[in-house]
Protein backbone atom coordinates (compact mmCIF):
# COMPACT_ATOMS: atom_id res chain seq x y z
CA UNK A 1 0.00 0.00 0.00
CA UNK A 2 1.58 3.32 -0.84
CA UNK A 3 1.30 6.63 1.21
CA UNK A 4 -1.41 8.23 -0.69
CA UNK A 5 -3.49 4.91 0.29
CA UNK A 6 -2.45 4.69 3.68
CA UNK A 7 -4.17 8.53 3.89
CA UNK A 8 -7.03 7.75 2.52
CA UNK A 9 -7.83 4.74 4.17
CA UNK A 10 -7.02 7.28 7.61
CA UNK A 11 -9.52 9.51 6.49
CA UNK A 12 -12.10 6.60 5.62
CA UNK A 13 -11.29 5.47 8.99
CA UNK A 14 -12.12 9.04 10.64
CA UNK A 15 -15.04 9.53 9.00
CA UNK A 16 -16.69 6.45 9.39
CA UNK A 17 -16.25 7.10 13.00
CA UNK A 18 -17.55 10.34 13.15
CA UNK A 19 -20.80 9.40 10.81
CA UNK A 20 -20.99 6.60 13.70
CA UNK A 21 -20.75 8.73 16.89
CA UNK A 22 -23.48 11.17 14.98
CA UNK A 23 -20.70 14.02 14.94
CA UNK A 24 -21.59 17.58 13.04
CA UNK A 25 -17.92 18.02 12.30
CA UNK A 26 -14.70 16.86 12.10
CA UNK A 27 -11.27 18.90 12.63
CA UNK A 28 -7.63 18.19 11.70
CA UNK A 29 -4.84 19.92 13.41
CA UNK A 30 -1.37 19.56 13.54
CA UNK A 31 -0.21 18.56 17.32
CA UNK A 32 -3.94 17.18 17.81
CA UNK A 33 -5.61 14.23 17.22
CA UNK A 34 -8.67 14.71 15.08
CA UNK A 35 -11.75 16.06 17.06
CA UNK A 36 -15.19 15.98 16.69
CA UNK A 37 -18.17 18.38 17.42
CA UNK A 38 -20.53 16.30 18.85
CA UNK A 39 -24.04 17.56 20.44
CA UNK A 40 -22.42 20.96 20.46
CA UNK A 41 -19.08 19.88 22.26
CA UNK A 42 -15.53 19.49 20.32
CA UNK A 43 -13.69 16.49 21.62
CA UNK A 44 -10.62 14.39 20.42
CA UNK A 45 -10.97 11.06 19.53
CA UNK A 46 -9.44 8.79 22.19
CA UNK A 47 -6.28 7.29 22.08
CA UNK A 48 -5.74 8.45 18.40
CA UNK A 49 -1.75 9.84 18.12
CA UNK A 50 -1.11 13.65 17.68
CA UNK A 51 -1.78 14.27 13.88
CA UNK A 52 1.95 15.99 11.85
CA UNK A 53 1.82 18.46 9.72
CA UNK A 54 2.36 16.11 6.82
CA UNK A 55 -0.11 14.08 8.27
CA UNK A 56 -2.89 16.60 7.72
CA UNK A 57 -1.56 18.23 4.62
CA UNK A 58 -1.40 14.89 2.84
CA UNK A 59 -5.26 14.12 3.63
CA UNK A 60 -5.92 17.48 2.53
CA UNK A 61 -4.87 16.29 -0.71
CA UNK A 62 -6.80 13.15 -0.58
CA UNK A 63 -9.91 15.08 -0.53
CA UNK A 64 -8.70 17.89 -3.09
CA UNK A 65 -8.42 17.41 -6.71
CA UNK A 66 -5.05 18.50 -8.79
CA UNK A 67 -7.05 21.20 -10.06
CA UNK A 68 -8.31 22.15 -6.71
CA UNK A 69 -4.71 21.36 -4.90
CA UNK A 70 -2.69 24.33 -7.26
CA UNK A 71 -6.24 26.90 -6.11
CA UNK A 72 -5.33 25.78 -2.61
CA UNK A 73 -1.96 25.99 -2.63
CA UNK A 74 -2.12 29.32 -4.64
CA UNK A 75 -4.81 30.98 -2.20
CA UNK A 76 -3.73 29.26 1.14
CA UNK A 77 -7.25 28.82 1.53
CA UNK A 78 -10.36 26.69 -0.51
CA UNK A 79 -14.01 26.14 0.77
CA UNK A 80 -15.52 22.98 -1.28
CA UNK A 81 -18.07 20.12 -0.53
CA UNK A 82 -16.85 16.39 -0.59
CA UNK A 83 -18.57 13.10 -0.97
CA UNK A 84 -17.22 10.12 -0.02
CA UNK A 85 -18.05 7.07 -1.19
CA UNK A 86 -19.18 5.29 2.48
CA UNK A 87 -19.51 8.61 4.50
CA UNK A 88 -21.80 10.92 2.34
CA UNK A 89 -21.26 14.42 1.62
CA UNK A 90 -19.31 16.97 3.58
CA UNK A 91 -18.71 20.61 3.43
CA UNK A 92 -14.94 21.48 3.51
CA UNK A 93 -12.62 24.32 4.82
CA UNK A 94 -9.01 23.66 4.21
CA UNK A 95 -6.51 26.33 5.43
CA UNK A 96 -3.10 27.30 6.69
CA UNK A 97 -1.98 28.39 10.14
CA UNK A 98 1.31 28.53 11.22
CA UNK A 99 2.97 27.21 8.51
CA UNK A 100 0.61 23.86 8.55
CA UNK A 101 -2.63 22.35 7.14
CA UNK A 102 -5.74 22.08 8.80
CA UNK A 103 -9.25 21.13 7.92
CA UNK A 104 -12.80 21.79 9.33
CA UNK A 105 -15.38 18.93 7.63
CA UNK A 106 -19.09 19.61 8.08
CA UNK A 107 -21.04 16.41 8.10
CA UNK A 108 -24.49 16.95 5.20
CA UNK A 109 -27.11 15.01 6.02
CA UNK A 110 -28.08 12.67 2.99
CA UNK A 111 -31.94 13.43 3.19
CA UNK A 112 -33.22 16.75 3.51
CA UNK A 113 -35.17 17.39 6.73
CA UNK A 114 -38.25 18.97 6.45
CA UNK A 115 -39.51 21.55 8.62
CA UNK A 116 -41.43 19.62 10.37
CA UNK A 117 -38.19 17.66 11.40
CA UNK A 118 -36.00 20.82 12.15
CA UNK A 119 -39.16 21.89 14.47
CA UNK A 120 -39.30 25.43 12.77
CA UNK A 121 -42.41 27.39 13.73
CA UNK A 122 -45.39 26.56 11.52
CA UNK A 123 -45.74 30.01 10.63
CA UNK A 124 -42.35 28.91 8.68
CA UNK A 125 -44.10 26.99 6.12
CA UNK A 126 -45.82 30.10 4.59
CA UNK A 127 -42.42 31.62 2.91
CA UNK A 128 -42.36 28.75 0.74
CA UNK A 129 -45.66 29.94 -1.11
CA UNK A 130 -44.84 33.60 -1.55
CA UNK A 131 -44.85 34.58 -5.75
CA UNK A 132 -42.19 36.97 -4.77
CA UNK A 133 -40.31 38.53 -2.33
CA UNK A 134 -36.94 38.26 0.14
CA UNK A 135 -36.41 35.87 3.12
CA UNK A 136 -33.92 35.63 5.11
CA UNK A 137 -32.09 32.86 7.53
CA UNK A 138 -29.94 34.45 10.37
CA UNK A 139 -27.44 33.52 12.89
CA UNK A 140 -24.25 32.81 13.96
CA UNK A 141 -21.98 30.10 12.22
CA UNK A 142 -23.24 26.78 12.83
CA UNK A 143 -26.40 27.21 13.93
CA UNK A 144 -28.29 25.51 11.34
CA UNK A 145 -29.17 28.19 8.66
CA UNK A 146 -27.88 25.99 5.68
CA UNK A 147 -30.49 22.95 7.24
CA UNK A 148 -33.74 25.32 7.13
CA UNK A 149 -33.15 27.40 4.22
CA UNK A 150 -32.55 23.61 2.59
CA UNK A 151 -35.86 22.48 3.74
CA UNK A 152 -37.82 25.61 2.64
CA UNK A 153 -36.72 25.43 -0.76
CA UNK A 154 -36.99 21.93 -0.68
CA UNK A 155 -40.57 22.33 0.42
CA UNK A 156 -41.24 24.98 -2.77
CA UNK A 157 -39.93 21.69 -4.55
CA UNK A 158 -42.67 19.90 -3.51
CA UNK A 159 -45.67 22.01 -3.36
CA UNK A 160 -44.66 24.40 -6.64
CA UNK A 161 -43.86 23.70 -10.60
CA UNK A 162 -41.37 26.24 -11.05
CA UNK A 163 -37.42 26.83 -12.63
CA UNK A 164 -35.26 26.78 -8.91
CA UNK A 165 -31.62 28.04 -9.10
CA UNK A 166 -29.27 28.23 -6.46
CA UNK A 167 -25.70 29.73 -6.13
CA UNK A 168 -23.67 28.24 -3.22
CA UNK A 169 -20.08 27.83 -2.25
CA UNK A 170 -20.39 25.47 -2.01
CA UNK A 171 -23.14 23.26 -3.37
CA UNK A 172 -24.04 21.44 0.12
CA UNK A 173 -27.44 19.23 -0.05
CA UNK A 174 -28.29 17.42 -3.53
CA UNK A 175 -32.08 18.16 -4.14
CA UNK A 176 -33.77 15.21 -5.90
CA UNK A 177 -36.58 17.42 -8.16
CA UNK A 178 -39.94 16.86 -7.94
CA UNK A 179 -42.54 19.13 -9.20
CA UNK A 180 -39.72 22.01 -9.52
CA UNK A 181 -36.67 21.79 -12.05
CA UNK A 182 -33.71 22.84 -9.89
CA UNK A 183 -30.29 23.86 -11.14
CA UNK A 184 -27.38 23.94 -8.51
CA UNK A 185 -23.94 26.09 -9.49
CA UNK A 186 -21.48 25.93 -7.13
CA UNK A 187 -19.46 28.80 -6.70
CA UNK A 188 -15.54 28.33 -8.36
CA UNK A 189 -16.56 25.86 -10.32
CA UNK A 190 -19.84 26.73 -12.45
CA UNK A 191 -19.81 30.18 -11.63
CA UNK A 192 -16.95 33.05 -10.77
CA UNK A 193 -19.10 34.58 -8.02
CA UNK A 194 -22.44 34.86 -6.00
CA UNK A 195 -23.19 38.46 -7.79
CA UNK A 196 -21.79 37.10 -10.97
CA UNK A 197 -24.24 33.98 -10.66
CA UNK A 198 -27.02 36.35 -9.37
CA UNK A 199 -26.84 38.69 -12.47
CA UNK A 200 -26.89 35.42 -15.17
CA UNK A 201 -30.05 33.42 -13.20
CA UNK A 202 -32.18 37.05 -14.22
CA UNK A 203 -31.42 35.82 -17.29
CA UNK A 204 -32.30 32.28 -16.68
CA UNK A 205 -36.43 32.24 -16.09
CA UNK A 206 -36.23 31.38 -12.92
CA UNK A 207 -38.98 31.78 -10.06
CA UNK A 208 -36.93 30.86 -7.38
CA UNK A 209 -33.58 31.94 -6.44
CA UNK A 210 -31.61 30.39 -3.56
CA UNK A 211 -27.95 32.10 -2.57
CA UNK A 212 -26.14 30.29 -0.02
CA UNK A 213 -24.71 33.78 1.85
CA UNK A 214 -24.73 37.81 0.80
CA UNK A 215 -21.31 38.42 0.51
CA UNK A 216 -21.11 42.48 -0.59
CA UNK A 217 -23.57 44.94 -1.53
CA UNK A 218 -23.69 43.91 -5.12
CA UNK A 219 -25.22 40.66 -4.04
CA UNK A 220 -27.29 42.57 -1.55
CA UNK A 221 -28.52 44.88 -4.15
CA UNK A 222 -28.86 42.20 -7.09
CA UNK A 223 -30.80 40.08 -4.70
CA UNK A 224 -33.25 42.62 -3.64
CA UNK A 225 -33.75 44.01 -7.08
CA UNK A 226 -34.63 40.00 -8.11
CA UNK A 227 -37.29 40.58 -5.31
CA UNK A 228 -38.75 43.66 -6.26
CA UNK A 229 -38.78 42.16 -10.62
CA UNK A 230 -40.89 39.19 -9.56
CA UNK A 231 -38.75 36.41 -7.95
CA UNK A 232 -38.47 34.82 -4.59
CA UNK A 233 -34.89 35.42 -3.10
CA UNK A 234 -34.15 32.75 -0.33
CA UNK A 235 -30.86 33.45 1.79
CA UNK A 236 -29.00 33.71 4.43
CA UNK A 237 -26.46 36.15 6.66
CA UNK A 238 -24.37 35.90 9.40
CA UNK A 239 -26.25 38.64 12.00
CA UNK A 240 -27.94 37.62 15.19
CA UNK A 241 -31.42 39.19 15.01
CA UNK A 242 -34.15 40.45 12.32
CA UNK A 243 -33.45 44.32 13.49
CA UNK A 244 -29.66 43.53 13.19
CA UNK A 245 -30.04 42.27 9.74
CA UNK A 246 -31.89 45.02 8.41
CA UNK A 247 -29.12 47.52 9.76
CA UNK A 248 -26.54 45.16 8.35
CA UNK A 249 -28.31 44.98 4.80
CA UNK A 250 -28.44 48.73 4.42
CA UNK A 251 -25.17 49.50 6.11
CA UNK A 252 -23.40 47.69 3.53
CA UNK A 253 -24.15 50.62 1.21
CA UNK A 254 -22.54 54.36 1.41
CA UNK A 255 -24.73 56.55 2.66
CA UNK A 256 -25.76 58.05 -0.22
CA UNK A 257 -27.44 54.84 -1.39
CA UNK A 258 -28.76 53.87 1.87
CA UNK A 259 -32.25 55.54 1.52
CA UNK A 260 -32.70 53.65 -1.69
CA UNK A 261 -32.04 50.44 -0.50
CA UNK A 262 -33.74 51.12 2.71
CA UNK A 263 -37.09 51.91 0.09
CA UNK A 264 -36.72 48.61 -1.86
CA UNK A 265 -36.00 46.68 1.14
CA UNK A 266 -39.20 48.17 3.24
CA UNK A 267 -41.00 47.00 -0.42
CA UNK A 268 -39.53 43.26 -0.48
CA UNK A 269 -38.64 41.75 2.58
CA UNK A 270 -40.97 39.04 3.62
CA UNK A 271 -39.55 37.88 7.00
CA UNK A 272 -36.47 36.87 8.85
CA UNK A 273 -35.62 34.09 10.87
CA UNK A 274 -32.61 33.96 13.30
CA UNK A 275 -31.89 30.22 14.78
CA UNK A 276 -29.93 29.08 17.56
CA UNK A 277 -28.55 25.88 18.43
CA UNK A 278 -28.85 25.12 22.29
CA UNK A 279 -27.50 21.99 23.89
CA UNK A 280 -30.71 20.41 25.46
CA UNK A 281 -30.39 18.44 28.89
CA UNK A 282 -32.01 15.28 27.16
CA UNK A 283 -28.98 15.51 24.69
CA UNK A 284 -28.12 16.83 21.15
CA UNK A 285 -29.62 20.20 20.62
CA UNK A 286 -32.91 22.07 20.29
CA UNK A 287 -34.09 24.89 18.49
CA UNK A 288 -34.44 28.55 19.58
CA UNK A 289 -35.80 30.79 17.26
CA UNK A 290 -36.67 34.68 16.42
CA UNK A 291 -39.42 35.24 13.68
CA UNK A 292 -40.02 38.54 12.10
CA UNK A 293 -43.23 38.93 9.50
CA UNK A 294 -42.57 42.12 7.48
CA UNK A 295 -46.61 43.49 8.54
CA UNK A 296 -47.40 46.97 7.67
CA UNK A 297 -45.77 48.26 10.90
CA UNK A 298 -42.24 46.45 10.16
CA UNK A 299 -42.10 48.09 6.44
CA UNK A 300 -42.68 51.49 8.21
CA UNK A 301 -40.04 50.91 10.14
CA UNK A 302 -37.78 49.80 7.87
CA UNK A 303 -38.60 53.08 5.46
CA UNK A 304 -38.34 55.58 8.34
CA UNK A 305 -34.67 54.09 9.58
CA UNK A 306 -36.48 53.18 12.79
CA UNK A 307 -34.70 49.89 13.07
CA UNK A 308 -34.10 49.62 16.55
CA UNK A 309 -38.30 49.05 17.14
CA UNK A 310 -38.64 45.90 14.99
CA UNK A 311 -38.38 44.21 18.35
CA UNK A 312 -40.91 45.84 20.33
CA UNK A 313 -43.21 45.11 17.03
CA UNK A 314 -41.88 40.87 16.83
CA UNK A 315 -42.62 41.19 20.98
CA UNK A 316 -46.30 42.07 20.06
CA UNK A 317 -46.58 40.06 17.08
CA UNK A 318 -47.79 36.86 18.26
CA UNK A 319 -50.97 36.75 16.43
CA UNK A 320 -49.22 37.52 13.50
CA UNK A 321 -47.28 34.42 13.95
CA UNK A 322 -44.04 36.27 15.19
CA UNK A 323 -41.71 35.02 17.61
CA UNK A 324 -39.21 36.88 19.89
CA UNK A 325 -36.07 35.17 21.13
CA UNK A 326 -36.62 35.24 24.28
CA UNK A 327 -40.02 33.83 24.75
CA UNK A 328 -38.59 31.03 22.50
CA UNK A 329 -36.04 30.57 24.78
CA UNK A 330 -38.16 31.32 27.88
CA UNK A 331 -41.05 28.35 26.40
CA UNK A 332 -37.79 26.02 26.53
CA UNK A 333 -36.77 26.43 29.86
CA UNK A 334 -40.27 26.08 31.36
CA UNK A 335 -40.59 22.87 29.26
CA UNK A 336 -37.62 21.69 30.85
CA UNK A 337 -35.73 20.94 27.59
CA UNK A 338 -32.91 23.54 28.26
CA UNK A 339 -31.07 25.26 31.43
CA UNK A 340 -31.46 28.65 32.81
CA UNK A 341 -27.51 29.23 31.92
CA UNK A 342 -27.74 28.02 28.06
CA UNK A 343 -30.77 30.54 27.36
CA UNK A 344 -28.96 33.40 29.37
CA UNK A 345 -26.15 32.43 27.16
CA UNK A 346 -28.10 32.85 23.69
CA UNK A 347 -29.77 35.66 24.71
CA UNK A 348 -29.51 39.29 23.52
CA UNK A 349 -31.59 40.81 26.39
CA UNK A 350 -30.96 38.87 29.80
CA UNK A 351 -33.01 41.29 31.62
CA UNK A 352 -35.77 41.16 30.13
CA UNK A 353 -35.03 37.18 29.34
CA UNK A 354 -35.00 37.02 33.97
CA UNK A 355 -38.21 39.02 33.43
CA UNK A 356 -40.20 36.36 31.02
CA UNK A 357 -39.06 33.46 33.59
CA UNK A 358 -40.00 35.41 36.52
CA UNK A 359 -43.69 35.03 35.21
Amino acid sequence: MNEQSDYQKKLDDILKLAVQKGASDIHFSAGHPPAFRISGSLALIENHPPLTGEDTREIAFVILSEERREQFLSQRDIDLSFTHKDNGRFRVNIYHQLGQVSIAMRLIRSKIRTIEELKLPETFHQFASAPQGFFLVVGPSGQGKSAALTALVDEVNHTRQDHIITIEDPVEHLFIQDKCIIDQREVGNDVQNFHRGLREALRQDPDVIMIGELRDPETISSAVTAAETGHLVLTTLHTNTAAQTVDRLIDSFPPHQQNQIRMQLASTILGILSRRLIPCLKGEVINAVELMIANSAIRNLIREGKTHQIDMVIETGSEEGMISLNRSLAELVNQGQITVENAELHSININELRMLLKK
